[in-house]
């Protein structure tokens, strides 16, 4: 399942996922329940029958339906614990487990990736320098479609799926979304670099050069976010201050003339 590359379509799909979510969570879907048909579905949010198909393999992935081939979708029983809730994760946590994994699918990717595959990798590397000279340091589109191919060269479906949850984590959570944004901004260049050494090395069918020239690309995003958190941290801390400056100041207590 190729990640999608357009922000416009992810979105909608995953609107209409968090829908059909709260749809699943009223009760109005029980456990055990077949979902509406795609038709149906389409008709009653407003989109296309294949956005459809997104948002349900999007459910597919979180574990709440599974589809039947020749008899439908299902609802399954939200086994999740009530405090494993993406809205919870720190944007460190995000960027560790992104470290771990998809260090790992670049170094089985090297071995498994086709000549096609590596020219889309290089073609979004493209989109990725345009977007740059373009000024558009955040802009997410290609560089989630670098990724994309790199994981759907492993050829490894449960892989390839969580590496897009995380995305979507990512990409939906505003505190995860804009510390990302904040650490792109830091050195487009230094990103760009970083892309084309992960090329290079899946070029050469280089296993163990792919999987640190990846680690390296999040160990630095690592590292930036770090300064970005602490930068937070003070600008809070010296707000405080000021606040509690000016709550304090000898200047706001009036004395009367017999005082």
């Amino acid at each position: 399942m190729a990640v999608n590359g357009s922000k416009r379509a992810v979105r909608t799909y995953q609107k209409v996922a968090q829908k059909m979510l709260a749809s699943l969570d009223s009760g109005e879907f029980p456990a055990g329940a077949r979902l509406p048909p795609e038709r149906e579905l389409s008709e009653r949010f407003g989109v296309s029958r294949p956005t459809v198909r997104e948002a349900i393999i999007a459910l597919e992935v979180m574990g709440r339906v599974e589809v039947r081939t020749g008899s439908g979708v299902y609802v399954l029983k939200n086994f999740k614990a009530a405090s494993d809730n993406p809205r919870e994760y720190s944007p460190f946590e995000i960027t560790e487990a992104r470290v771990l994994i998809e260090s790992e699918a670049a170094a089985l990717a090297t071995s498994t990736i086709s000549e096609e595959q590596l020219d889309e990798l290089a073609a979004a590397l493209d989109e990725m320098i345009a977007e740059n000279e373009a000024g558009d340091l955040t802009s997410e589109v290609a560089d989630r479609k670098f990724h994309a191919v790199i994981a759907n060269s492993t050829q490894n479906r449960p892989l390839i799926n969580i590496i897009q949850h995380l995305w979507d984590i990512q990409e939906n959570l505003p505190d995860i979304k804009m510390a990302h944004q904040s650490v792109c901004k830091t050195d487009g260049k230094k990103r760009i670099e970083e892309h084309r050494a992960i090329l290079k090395a899946m070029r050469k069918r280089d296993t163990q050069a792919a999987r640190i020239t990846m680690r390296n690309h999040f160990l630095r995003s690592l590292d930036a976010l770090h300064a970005t958190t602490e930068k937070r941290a003070v600008e809070e801390i010296q707000k405080q201050l000021t606040e509690r400056r000016e709550r304090f100041s000898l200047n706001r207590i009036q004395y009367t003339a017999d005082q």
